[in-house]
């Protein structure tokens, strides 16, 4: 299949370079000009614009985006939904909230074009390894669509599964990103209990990998960890601040609408908050609370 690809990040890139080993066409947009032209190194066709790519594709195309979440995914979406025709297929790769994905849907619907919204997994090893796909939307436009999740898919597995209606697809990618960090804190807070027992001087990075054979609590999380764990065991060179991409604060607030909790999901996102912060004012309140109701001995400030 020939479709195009908008997006050259370290991920689009790398989902592009797939399609392109396994046998599809690849017409490439980028802000990027390099990003561009190191993918048509690969074999991709490069294009100047939105525009071009469309021109470039014979009817009915189809557009996979993958460019960050919000105003850039909105604009990139809305240009393209004005010049694709009817019976092409738009799919976003990207992070998006899946209620904006149900939208989007809406408005791709008005001028007949398909719009698939796919949860897209793997990161940085996806080129290698293959990514785990959940895709909502019409379908038959998945059907039609298939050979590309194919081959992006892991090669031993379905990875490329149809979920449901619009928005599903974004929905079941939001609640797997609320595990993941749920996954990541137990493993954080895990490895800081072994190292805060000093004298027994455990070697976590030994350790690690030793729990990625048969222990029931192993897991690429894991695997992942024991490697990093293994060029560095202190973790020196990194800092504790942790960001987030969003949606595990949409996974919150729709624990929050659908009255379900999510008290481990919750607490992970809060524990990313509070890693942010350089001797916050909450502490400093509990401290002199502390002090005031019963006279407990305070750290004072350096400054």
């Amino acid at each position: 299949m020939k479709l195009g690809m908008i997006g050259l990040g370290r991920m689009g890139g790398n989902m592009a370079e797939r399609l392109i080993s396994g046998g599809h066409q690849i017409v490439a947009y980028d802000s990027d000009d390099s990003a561009v032209a190191a993918l048509a190194e690969k074999g991709a066709s490069a294009a100047q614009s939105l525009s071009d790519v469309v021109s470039q594709l014979d009817a009915p195309r189809t557009i996979w985006v993958m460019v960050p979440a919000g105003e850039i995914t909105e604009n990139t979406l809305n240009e393209l939904i004005e010049i694709l025709d009817a019976g092409d297929t738009l799919i976003d790769g990207g992070n998006s909230n899946y209620k904006q994905s149900i939208r989007r849907a809406e408005d791709a619907h008005q001028n007949g074009i398909d719009f698939l919204d796919s949860g897209t997994s793997g990161g940085i090893w996806g080129l290698s390894n293959g990514y785990c796909l959940t895709i909502g939307g019409n379908r038959q436009a998945y059907e039609r669509n298939r050979p590309i999740f194919q081959t992006l898919a892991p090669d031993d597995s379905e990875g490329d599964l149809y979920v449901g209606p619009s928005g599903s697809g974004h929905y079941v990618k939001m609640i797997h990103n609320g595990i993941e960090y749920g996954l990541m804190q137990a493993y954080a807070e895990g490895f800081e209990l072994l190292t805060a027992k000093t004298e027994f001087n455990l070697d976590i990075a030994a350790i690690a990998e030793n729990w990625t054979r048969g222990s029931v609590i192993r897991s690429w999380l894991l695997d992942l960890t024991a490697i990093e764990l293994k060029k560095d065991s202190s973790l020196h060179s990194l800092s504790s601040y942790v960001d987030d991409s969003g949606e595990g604060r949409w996974a919150v607030e729709t624990s929050v609408e659908l009255a379900v909790p999510a008290p481990v999901i919750s607490a992970a996102l809060q524990m990313r908050f509070r890693s942010r912060q350089d001797d916050p004012l909450g502490g400093k309140m509990l401290a002199a609370m502390r002090n005031g109701f019963g006279g407990h001995a305070v750290k004072k400030s350096d400054s």
